[in-house]
């Protein structure tokens, strides 16, 4: 008899069973497979906040014939992922399976490679419950979270928003910064800059005015620079000072799940859950000449520490492709914040040997950008140092009517590259080589090539991007490495955020909830008190705190806090701008606002309920109807909610259509086209005409 192998991911079962033979089978869960059921709550608050879990719905058939093979296996091992919620998946199929939860039936591979999997198979050991604890802890919160303030918050605001532990502060990150740029007022200054060249060449480099007799130099308006401008005509200018020196540069360590993100945002343009994606497929493996091989360490860590067996790869690699000189004096090792979940390594290839360029021919062009990005900053993390040599140069501006006793400073400091060390691989997005001095002595007297004032103001700070908002989640200790992305995709799902061009802004609508949450509810949104309920969920997963504390503790500050708003707020309705119309109510004619119902948006009378009239809502697309022609083509659902296309001549014209209309038309009847899979199509019946989509607009549109 065999061995099972229960995995979450099946494109991991092909790679573990041709490692581990004909001896194990292997299956997969397809991620979770109970939860809390979403209809209710679901908690029993009363008996130490017991959850009630349900097999996900769809879930059915898959646990079953998991139930029906178990037994015909002499042993079975969980191998879900190796973080909180692999383990409590692995509890769940115990649970439903019936196994013995003191056994040694939980295995982990830190990499989907032959030396992972063997070394994780030579390791089983109990489910680890104060893990499973943590998450059961967090996921408690989360819908105690959302089932007892999300109702209030839709009853003020509007029907089905969402308020959630975690993306309510993320949200008000997002809030706050753009309140200090509304709030910023920016200050003119001034700057002097000057172009010199040395005796005898026309070569010039840049500097800027920086101090004077008195001091730093401080220009506020115009007319303090005109008189800089004005008293260094005719000046004498002589290099005064140059200091020569040496900088190391220390290469940054390798990736963590956050730094990974923001890495692949900032270069490659990658959005948080799409860089996750492809990190999931790297690490599960991709199939090489023929083999599935998992390219990269687990990609869920905080934690930065290297296998001395990676190091030693890494090091002779290092050493026979770049030369030993490459290597660094000393091996170098990274220290992790506090509070880092050390189980994992940093994210890494696992195996050095196989570089980007070797298996670019097996990987889309996702899976090589960031499988490029991860190759290079961890080898660059094991290489030597980068060595400048830098120069900063000083220029005195003399009158000589004042016998040199005043005088203007300009300064200029740039440098070169000695040795490239870890540069040869991974440069820093910000390092830019300062400016290509000439050769210059002290005492040379240089020309003055050209002198200008120049008008600056302050700038507000920068809305945050994807990048930015995880480095601040990070560093307020909110969330973890797992939950970012999703973080970010569920705010902008409720539509508390939008993105314009590569920043994230608030909506009115993120707003207004933001508000209300700070005004009855300031615990749920203050990033310290979300950062100490993530130390104690870690506290948990260490078995320092009992988890059904923390959620009593929790509880009765959420239902305090929930008596106090309804009480406050008791025949508030909160009207957001952008719910008004200017369309009038024909019954009593005030302005109609937007609901939003069972079906979707539509107009109602704001002054319910002395006034109840509704009707829907209408959303032009900008087509015309392909069939009367007199008509345009609007939005509409349907009864469960799906949208679907028709006229807006209705019942006088019965066209309609689930293809999404365009601003294109046909070139042969002029008639709107509609977009029909990867076609673009004519609906007029007597026309016919169909266009396939371009690459381009495919990969637009997707």
């Amino acid at each position: 008899m065999a061995n099972l192998i229960i995995v979450e991911s099946p494109t991991k079962i092909r790679t573990i069973k041709q490692i581990l033979g004909d001896d194990y089978d292997v299956a997969a869960s397809m991620g979770h497979v109970r939860d809390l059921p979403a209809a209710r709550l679901n908690v029993d608050v009363k008996n130490d906040f017991e959850p009630k879990y349900a097999v996900i719905k769809g879930k059915e058939k898959l646990v079953r014939d998991l139930k029906s093979s178990v037994g015909k296996y002499d042993k079975v091992f969980l191998a879900t992922d190796p973080d909180r919620e692999g383990e409590a998946i692995s509890w769940h199929l115990a649970t439903l399976l019936g196994m013995d939860l003191n056994e040694k039936n939980r295995v982990t591979f830190n990499e989907i490679t032959r030396t992972g999997i063997e070394a994780g198979m030579a390791d089983p050991h109990k489910i680890d419950m104060n893990l499973v604890n943590a998450q059961q802890a967090r996921r408690i919160l989360d819908r105690l979270v959302g089932y007892r303030i999300s109702p209030f918050v839709s009853q003020k605001i509007r029907r089905g928003l969402s308020a959630g532990r975690v993306q309510s502060v993320a949200v008000r990150l997002i809030v706050d910064r753009e309140e200090e740029i509304r709030a910023f007022q920016p200050e003119e200054y001034w700057s002097i800059d000057a172009k010199f060249s040395p005796p005898g060449s026309r070569r010039v480099f840049p500097t800027a005015l920086t101090a004077d007799e008195k001091g730093k130099v401080k220009m506020e308006n115009k007319e303090q620079a005109d008189k800089y401008l004005a008293r260094l005509e005719n000046n004498i200018y002589t290099v005064d000072s140059l200091k020569k020196g040496t900088r190391r540069k220390q290469p940054l360590p390798p990736f963590i799940t956050s730094t990974l993100q923001q890495d692949a945002s900032r270069r490659l343009g990658f959005q948080t859950r799409r860089t996750m994606k492809v990190a999931q497929e790297l690490y599960e493996g991709v199939n090489i000449n023929g083999r599935p091989v998992g390219l990269i360490t687990y990609m869920r860590t905080d934690s930065l520490r290297i296998s001395e067996e990676a190091r030693a790869s890494a090091a002779s690699y290092i050493k026979k492709t770049f030369g030993p000189n490459y290597l660094p004096e000393k091996p170098r090792y990274f220290k992790s914040r506090n509070k880092a979940q050390d189980a994992h390594e940093a994210i890494r290839p696992t195996n050095v040997s196989l570089t980007p360029e070797d298996v670019r021919g097996s990987l889309s062009s996702d899976q090589y950008k960031l499988y490029k990005l991860i190759w290079n900053r961890f080898l660059a993390s094991m290489m030597a140092v980068c060595i400048q040599n830098t120069l900063k140069v000083e220029i005195k501006a003399t009158d000589p009517n004042t016998d040199g006793r005043q005088y203007c400073i300009f300064s200029a400091s740039g440098y070169t590259v000695k040795f490239d060390g870890f540069t040869k691989l991974y440069e820093f997005d910000d390092e830019k080589s300062g400016s290509k001095f000439p050769d210059l002595s002290e005492g040379d007297q240089l020309k003055l090539r050209e002198l200008s004032g120049n008008q600056h103001f302050t700038q507000p700070p920068a809305r945050y991007t994807e990048a930015s908002l995880v480095k601040a989640l990070e560093e307020n200790g909110i969330g973890r490495p797992s939950t970012y992305a999703s973080i970010i995709s569920t705010i902008l799902a409720r539509e508390y955020v939008v993105r314009e061009s590569k920043t994230l802004k608030p909506t009115e609508l993120g707003e207004a909830v933001t508000k209300l949450l700070e005004k009855e509810f300031p615990k749920i949104v203050n990033t310290k008190f979300t950062a100490s309920m993530e130390t104690s969920l870690d506290d948990v997963s260490e078995g320092k705190e009992d988890y059904v504390e923390i959620l009593r503790d929790f509880y009765g500050d959420l239902e305090s806090s929930l008596e106090k708003a309804r009480t406050d707020m008791q025949g508030v309705k909160i009207q957001l701008e952008e719910d008004k119309t200017d369309i009038p109510c024909e019954k009593c004619g005030r302005m109609m606002v937007i609901k939003t119902g069972r079906y979707g948006k539509f107009l109602a009378c704001p002054g319910y309920p002395s006034c109840k009239n509704t009707k829907p809502l209408i959303e032009e697309t900008g087509a015309k109807c392909p069939k009367c022609g007199e008509g345009d083509v609007i939005k509409r659902r349907s009864r469960r909610g799906y949208v679907f296309y028709g006229c807006n001549n209705y019942p006088k014209c019965d066209f309609s259509t689930w293809d999404v209309p365009t601003s294109e038309v046909c070139p042969k009847c002029g008639k709107s086209l509609f977009k029909h899979r990867s076609s673009l199509v004519c609906l007029n019946e007597d026309c016919g005409y169909e266009q396939k989509a371009s690459r381009s607009r495919k990969k637009s549109e997707d």
